[in-house]
């Protein structure tokens, strides 16, 4: 029946458009009554992000089972790739959902604010792994940001070119920058597909001696967020 409803509501949203459709549209073509709707999604939104609350349970499930054996920067770098493997797989779902989001600015702000519960989680787990003084805290959000800005920008990358390419190289590449500037253990070395024939894009961020934490990030952010 969720699967139902999802394949009907996009199947609508690329014939009429997001804002053109209604529920009741929905429920029509799936063959269900409304309740029916809003026992598996509270919101018309919501059925455009049927899995972000099983991905982010899976996240949180996956940071609680840490022994505190792992490096911490390594252990929401792989909590982070719990994501890309929800989206990989369904990637032509997942280039849809993604034209469409860049349409709506509705969906845009929705998807900003499951963005920050990834963050939140992530930065969350590094507290509870750090002493509790005040700048662990904040090393804690810093790490979550670049995290999520490494993964996002990587996962946007593999959207962009309709889900085409190997997006587990470039997401490990994206976050062997985040461990290897926050971790205590350098990452491995990122695949890369055997048939390519660019030459590798290497980013290297030169950053004063002393300077900031955050603005250490925001340079990082920068680096990637360029084409």
């Amino acid at each position: 029946m969720r699967d139902a409803l999802v394949g009907a509501a996009f199947q609508l949203f690329l014939e009429r458009g997001y804002e053109e459709t209604t529920v009741d549209d929905i429920v029509a073509l799936a063959g269900v009554g409304r309740r029916s709707f809003f026992r598996y999604f509270p919101s018309k939104e919501d059925v455009v992000f049927p899995d972000h609350e099983r991905c982010l349970a899976d996240m949180t499930a996956f940071l609680a089972e840490d022994a505190g054996a792992q490096d911490p920067v390594q252990r929401v770098c792989d909590a982070a790739r719990l994501v890309l493997r929800m989206y990989a797989e369904n990637p032509t779902f997942s280039v849809q959902r993604y034209r469409l989001t860049k349409k709506v600015p509705g969906l845009r702000a929705y998807e900003l604010s499951v963005v920050w519960r990834y963050e939140r989680a992530l930065a969350d787990y590094l507290r509870g792994r750090s002493a509790g003084a005040r700048g662990d805290t904040l090393r804690a959000d810093v790490v979550a940001a670049a995290v999520v800005a490494a993964h996002n920008n990587a996962l946007r990358s593999w959207l962009r070119s309709d889900g085409t390419g190997d997006a587990e190289a470039a997401v490990d590449q994206a976050l062997g920058y985040v461990q290897n500037t926050f971790g205590s253990a350098p990452a491995e070395p990122a695949r890369t597909e055997p048939d390519r024939t660019e030459p590798e894009d290497v980013v290297v961020v030169v950053s004063r001696r002393g300077a900031p934490m955050w603005r250490v990030v925001q340079e990082i952010e920068s680096a990637f967020a360029r084409d």
